[in-house]
């Protein structure tokens, strides 16, 4: 004999598989809660942070900048202080030693800058400069200025038609 016939079988219906929930979702959300804004936070204050320096280090670079700017216009205005005689003879153009090097010292104190101001070889007026940067944000971590130099020389020259002579 035959045995009975049978229905055909229904797919079960198995619960489908399991994808992983993110953990924010688990356990009722609570995992996770307000981690979003300390990402935040801590995003915010490196960006202000890194502004700060932008400010600051920029502070500075200007005020190198001016430094050897007034390191160099003082050392043109030393080096228009000749030994007249020897100019209008045309035979020798030499800085006037005392004048030059007071010429320069009074540009630097117009200024209100430190520096120091010499002569070299008689042609030759060497200026070199300090100044300082007040910081803006730096100072929050204990930096409160930026010493910066400068350093500039005015060389003598005679020319005639463009030609050193």
């Amino acid at each position: 004999m035959h045995p009975p016939p049978t229905r055909p079988q229904r797919p079960s219906r198995a619960a489908p598989p399991r994808t992983p929930r993110p953990r924010s979702l688990m356990a009722g959300g609570q995992a996770e809660q307000g981690s979003i804004s300390i990402w935040i936070a801590t995003a915010g204050l490196v960006m202000i942070i890194l502004v700060g320096l932008a400010v600051d280090l920029g502070g500075q670079v200007h005020a190198q900048q001016y430094a050897r700017d007034i390191a160099a216009q003082a050392a043109r205005a030393g080096g228009q202080q000749l030994q007249a005689s020897l100019a209008v003879r045309g035979l020798a153009v030499q800085a006037d030693p005392g004048p030059a090097v007071a010429a320069a010292r009074d540009y630097l104190a117009a200024a209100d800058v430190t520096g120091t101001a010499s002569l070299r070889g008689g042609d030759t007026v060497i200026v070199t400069t300090t100044a300082t940067y007040d910081t803006t944000f730096l100072g929050l971590i204990g930096i409160n200025q930026l010493t910066v130099t400068g350093a500039a020389e005015s060389r003598i020259a005679r020319t005639l038609g463009g030609v050193e002579r």
